[in-house]
């Protein structure tokens, strides 16, 4: 089919498609405990608004990535939208939790393909010298969605005075985006041959399905212990066999079957590589969780202040993504994935060793946020493209972003694992020998650790709360050492793959 002339409206449609679906865990992690406490649930079954909304865009975001490919992005894109619409209102409307989970689900199967058939639209569409700015544009996109989205939603809940706003603020931009989607997006799909895939596409699902399930029933409390519950281990055999299966499936295609990954690709080293580095990316990007407490325990930060000590790694990482486009043009995804894993590297060292004060810092939590930022649009986006094709670009850009989501998934367990770890003798090797504090005990959460601690007067106070923060550094230090070794391992992906000539 002839190709379609780029159209600036329509890129612009993309973007505040790509704001809208980005937008929403952040709007939502401001508004839990309001939830919770509307539909009368514990903060653990409170937590399964969120994880449900992961397994379902980790699951639809392959399938869609594939689909638009084979019937039209535009199409797609425009479905995509109007579901995410309609599961915002009936999460809005909601008369209980298990409707509200069930509408959780729907919003996520609309929002799982937003981000990959515009990144889709941008490859099909623009010439090559523009794609990486422009995926880094839409990189930058979600930068920013992440880091106003709990301030959104703080402004919304306590302007509106009912959580149910925070969905309905999504009707009329979906209704915008519609309407001027129809009339503005032109309609782009990959070459096709043969009839779809489905018995692949069921396994996958189901693969995917069991994998984030096991995540999401990993306890960051007994990390190592959980990992032997019945219901991890058993996901995490089924997630295995049901690989093993699509697979084998995907190898055995024949006739006028177009698979929905094709055996080229699972077989690829350098698909591999980049599937590995994307989850790795997402690891790094699950940071964002802990900053704020970070701060407050090692700087003692106050709680109301700490979320603006995010402004360094947030704005890095937003403006990682716009270099991460521009230097993709001028040098190519894999010395730019060279230069992204350099610079996080040297950013989360010295957050990590050499971050006395505040202001040390902010400066390292910038130039860490610019090297990851870098790696959240452009370089894996192109370089993926590359290795896939036009023709199988869809589907691979999907499941790129399903390993940088089952990272940022499984990351915030183990980084709270290592947290917790880090003050697992505290009690006793530390407050032991301050006066004042026997009535502290071991075997609670940090952060309770820490209010108690807040509450002593006089030397016990000062003594104890300065012990406290020698130990987050510790226990914080550990956490960050694993962005290192991410970061050191996404620079030796990057340097391999440009050796290799991908």
């Amino acid at each position: 089919m002839t190709e379609p002339k780029p159209k600036t409206f329509a890129l612009i449609i993309f973007i505040i498609g790509v704001f809208m679906s980005a937008l929403d865990n952040g709007i939502i992690s401001s508004a839990l405990s309001t939830i919770n406490y509307a539909f009368n649930v514990s903060e653990v079954q409170g937590t399964w608004g969120v994880t449900l909304y992961t397994l379902g865009m980790a699951i639809s975001t392959p399938i869609a990535g594939k689909l638009a490919d084979r019937y039209g992005r535009k199409k797609l894109f425009l479905i995509e939208i109007a579901i995410f619409a309609l599961g915002s209102l009936m999460v809005a409307l909601s008369a209980n939790f298990p409707m509200f989970l069930a509408a959780r689900v729907l919003q996520s199967f609309g929002g799982g393909g937003i981000f990959i058939i515009a990144s889709s639209h941008i490859i099909s569409t623009y010439p090559k010298e523009k794609q990486g700015g422009l995926l880094g544009a839409l990189g930058a996109i979600n930068g920013i969605a992440s880091v106003v989205g709990p301030n959104i939603g703080s402004l919304v809940l306590n302007v509106s005075g009912h959580w149910s706003w925070l969905f309905l603020i999504n009707l009329p931009i979906a209704v915008f985006v519609l309407i001027a989607g129809t009339m503005a997006i032109p309609e782009t799909k990959a070459a096709h041959g043969g009839n779809l895939d489905f018995k692949g596409l069921i396994f996958l699902t189901f693969g995917i399905l069991s994998f984030m399930l096991a995540i999401a029933n990993i306890q960051s409390q007994a990390f190592l212990s959980s990992l032997a519950t019945p219901q991890v281990f058993i996901f995490l055999i089924l997630g295995v066999i049901f690989f093993i299966i699509f697979s084998q499936i995907e190898k055995h295609i024949k006739g006028k079957v177009e698979p929905f990954l094709p055996y080229n690709l699972i077989r690829n080293s350098g698909f591999l590589l980049t599937l590995f580095m994307g989850l790795l990316s997402g690891t790094l990007i699950a940071i964002f969780v802990f900053i704020p407490s970070f701060v407050e325990h090692r700087y003692g930060i106050s709680a109301s202040n700490s979320g603006i000590w995010m402004s360094g790694i947030g704005l890095g990482s937003i403006i990682g993504a716009g270099v991460g486009g521009t230097l993709v043009n001028k040098f190519g995804a894999t010395k730019s994935l060279v230069i992204s894993g350099i610079l996080s590297t040297l950013g989360f060292t010295l957050i990590t060793f050499l971050s006395p004060t505040t202001t040390w810092f902010l400066v390292s939590s910038t130039l860490a946020g610019i090297g990851f930022g870098m790696l959240m649009g452009a370089p894996f986006q192109v370089l993926m493209s590359e290795i896939a094709g036009e023709k199988q670009n869809g589907v691979a850009l999907g499941t790129l972003s399903v390993s940088r989501q089952v990272g940022l998934t499984l990351a915030p367990t183990i980084y709270a694992t290592l947290v917790q770890g880090g003050f697992a003798n505290f009690v006793s090797d530390k407050l032991s020998h301050i006066s004042g504090t026997a009535g502290i005990h071991a075997g609670q959460s940090v952060e309770n650790l820490y209010v108690q601690i807040r509450h002593l007067t006089g030397t016990a106070h000062t003594q104890a709360l300065a012990a406290f923060q020698q130990t987050a550094q510790m226990a914080y230090q550990n956490m960050f050492f694993v962005s290192i070794i991410a970061s050191v391992l996404i620079l030796i992906g990057g340097f391999y793959l440009y050796k290799h000539n991908f």
